[in-house]
């Protein structure tokens, strides 16, 4: 397993959760790593990106203002803080990156058609 996701768990509406996606290949520095969400019944989607460069990310519309996505390249780890949970965000999140993607807007434009997926963790959101 090159990279894996943990941090899920149950909470209340309006709780917080910070996810982490280690690696233990230090290549992944060198890649973009993005967060995705599968919700029951429901397409992969995309949460946020991180390029290499540290200062360089997006957010999905559905997640801006409320998910903050960092990356400590020592100890090798992408996060997922969020804040302001809410029913829908209720998901198994995943990490994903790929080898021929070093800036978020790859990961995005990939449209989940990644090399390399962690196993998820599930988040769950209860009113």
């Amino acid at each position: 397993v090159q990279l894996q996701a943990s941090g899920g768990g149950a909470v209340q509406v309006g709780g917080s959760l910070r996810l982490s996606c280690t690696y233990s290949d230090r290549t992944f520095d060198r890649y973009a790593v993005g967060w995705y969400r599968q919700a029951p019944g429901r397409e992969r989607e995309f949460v946020a990106a991180i390029a290499t460069d540290v200062n360089s990310f997006y957010y999905a519309d559905s997640v801006k203002g409320r998910f903050t996505i960092s990356r400590d390249n020592d100890p090798n780890t992408v996060f997922l803080q969020m804040n302001s949970l809410q029913v829908d965000d209720a998901a198994v999140y995943y990490c994903g990156a790929d080898s021929d993607c070093t800036g978020w807007y790859c990961l995005v434009l990939r449209k989940g058609a990644l090399d390399y997926w962690g196993k998820g963790t599930l988040v769950t959101v209860s009113s």
